[in-house]
């Protein structure tokens, strides 16, 4: 896209910039090779993805989301949900927490509850990596089992520390730690019976979390959502991410009789078709 476009406001640092986006206005890293490049060309980021949240959650649901970056799906969410639900984002990482703040602000939504922490299986402190901004990197990839002693100190906390009353989805997007996520869960799960919506896209860790949500009581579908959307915003028609796309599944409870139109997962072992 042209860098002189009428609606691109670049902010001092070099790190921020703001556009009119399919979801509304939002502000995102130009340096972020999948969330911020796509949001710039695109003006959406995994529009896929985004649908089939949208097929989710009702107005008046209560979403923990897990893992929620700038909050490109995060306000999605928050659409679904309006006027009377509630979104709970949790963003580790200090500058894309400031970018999801801005991002509920910018679309205006009073019903999220963004909180700077991870999530895992019981709380803690860990630190967190303070990655340069200012230079290209996949800035959502950055995943807290990776974090070293230098970072920055960020809280975990768990969603069962939360005490909902009542829970449609939880989604977690965690880099690997969708396991942990779902441990420190475990109450809210036995208790609300939400749907759950989960990365897994590391093929060395799926049995494992594939056994562990059928120990809950639920059945497994692979999402495949890929990022490029011939009928994006902006209509470009340039696909910049050729064959790629999210590794995720949806949960359901085993107690409801639904229909899925995907794969369903019987085996620990599955794994998609490449």
């Amino acid at each position: 896209m042209s860098a002189d476009a009428a609606d691109v406001h670049d902010l001092p640092g070099g790190f921020g910039r703001i556009r009119d986006c399919r979801h509304g206005r939002m502000i995102f890293n130009p340096n972020d090779v999948y969330v911020g490049r796509s949001l710039d060309v695109y003006g959406e980021y995994s529009e896929a993805e985004a649908n089939f949240l949208r097929f989710l959650v009702r107005a008046g649901d209560t979403v923990v989301e897990a893992g929620s970056n700038i909050g490109a799906l995060t306000v999605v969410l928050a659409r679904a949900a309006s006027p009377t639900g509630w979104v709970i984002a949790y963003e580790p990482q200090r500058i894309a927490f400031q970018m999801l703040c801005t991002n509920i602000m910018l679309g205006g939504y009073a019903n999220v509850e963004a909180r700077p922490a991870g999530v895992g299986a019981a709380p803690g402190i860990i630190a967190v990596p303070q990655l340069d901004p200012t230079r290209p990197n996949n800035f959502g990839g950055l995943g807290l089992d990776t974090a070293g002693q230098d970072g920055l100190p960020v809280p975990v906390e768990t969603i069962d520390g939360l005490n909902l009353p009542h829970c449609r989805l939880i989604k977690a997007d965690v880099e690997g730690m969708e396991s942990a996520v779902l441990a420190g869960a475990a109450e809210t799960i036995a208790r609300c019976r939400p749907f759950l919506y989960l990365e897994n896209d590391r093929r060395d860790r799926s049995p494992a979390l594939i056994r562990q949500v059928w120990s809950l009581g639920y059945r497994l579908w692979w999402h495949l959502p890929v990022y490029f959307n011939p009928n994006n915003f902006r209509g470009c028609a340039e696909n910049l991410f050729p064959g790629e796309g999210a590794f995720n599944v949806f949960c359901a409870p085993r107690e409801l009789d639904i229909s899925v139109s995907s794969q369903e997962i019987t085996s620990e072992e599955s794994w998609p078709a490449s």
